[in-house]
C-alpha cells in the first residue's frame, strides 16, 4: 500500500494573513470558509498518523531575478520584495507552522512541480497519494493535482481546506478537480480519532 502525504499549498502571510499585502485575493473566502483552522486540523491529523506534511511556499531571490518576467497573473514585480525568501511574507502562516523535519519546498511558478525537488522527494518517501490542502483552488491546488495526476500519483482535494477569490470560482474549480482527483474533506480523508471515515 502506497503512503499518503498532505502537501499544505501557499498558506504563507501574504496571501492568507489578514496584514498580507496579497491577502485580499482570497482573505474573505479564507476567512468565510475557516481555511485555516481546516487546514490545521488536517495539520494536526496527518501529524498524529505518521503522515508527512510538506510545506509549498512561494519565494525568490533578494534580486527578484528569478521572478517570471512576462506573467499576466504574477504581474510586474512589487517594487517592495514582499515575497523575498525569510521574509515574514513568505513564512507560513503561524497556525501551521512547520514542525522540525518537515520539508518546505520553495516555488517560483504556479505549480509546485516545476523547477522544484517535489517530485524526487514524494518518490524518495514512496509517497503514491497527495492530499491537497491550501490556496488558490483554481491556480495552484488545481495545477498541482493535474500534474501529479500526470505523474501517476493519486490526488485527494480537501475541499474545506482550500479557498479562492469567491464562490463561482471555487465551485468551477473543484468541477475541473472532479476529473483527475478525488474531492474530499478533511473529515473524510483524515477522519477524527474513533471515527471511520464514509
Amino acid at each position: 500500500m502506497s503512503r499518503s502525504a498532505l502537501l499544505v499549498l501557499d498558506m504563507v502571510n501574504e496571501l492568507v494573513h489578514p496584514d498580507g499585502h496579497y491577502a485580499h485575493v482570497c482573505r474573505e473566502e479564507v476567512a468565510r470558509r475557516n481555511v485555516i483552522e481546516r487546514t490545521a486540523q488536517a495539520v494536526e491529523r496527518a501529524r498524529s498518523r505518521d503522515i508527512p506534511v510538506i510545506h509549498v511556499v512561494l519565494g525568490y531571490s533578494s534580486h527578484y531575478e528569478d521572478w517570471p518576467p512576462a506573467s499576466d497573473l504574477f504581474g510586474p514585480p512589487d517594487p517592495e520584495r514582499r515575497f523575498t525568501l525569510g521574509s515574514w511574507g513568505t513564512r507560513v502562516h503561524e497556525r501551521l507552522t512547520p514542525e522540525p523535519g518537515e520539508n518546505v519546498v520553495v516555488k517560483q511558478r504556479v505549480s509546485p512541480f516545476y523547477g522544484t525537488n517535489l517530485e524526487s522527494l514524494l518518490r524518495s518517501r514512496k509517497i503514491g497519494t497527495l492530499l491537497l490542502a491550501g490556496v488558490a483552488t483554481d491556480l495552484v491546488v488545481l495545477m498541482t493535482a493535474r500534474e501529479a495526476h500526470d505523474r501517476d500519483f493519486a490526488v485527494e482535494v480537501l475541499e474545506d481546506a482550500t479557498a479562492t477569490g469567491d464562490q463561482e470560482l471555487q465551485d468551477a474549480a473543484l468541477l475541473l478537480l472532479a476529473r483527475t482527483a478525488e474531492v474530499s474533506s478533511v473529515e473524510r480523508a483524515l477522519p477524527a480519532a474513533g471515527r471511520v471515515a464514509a
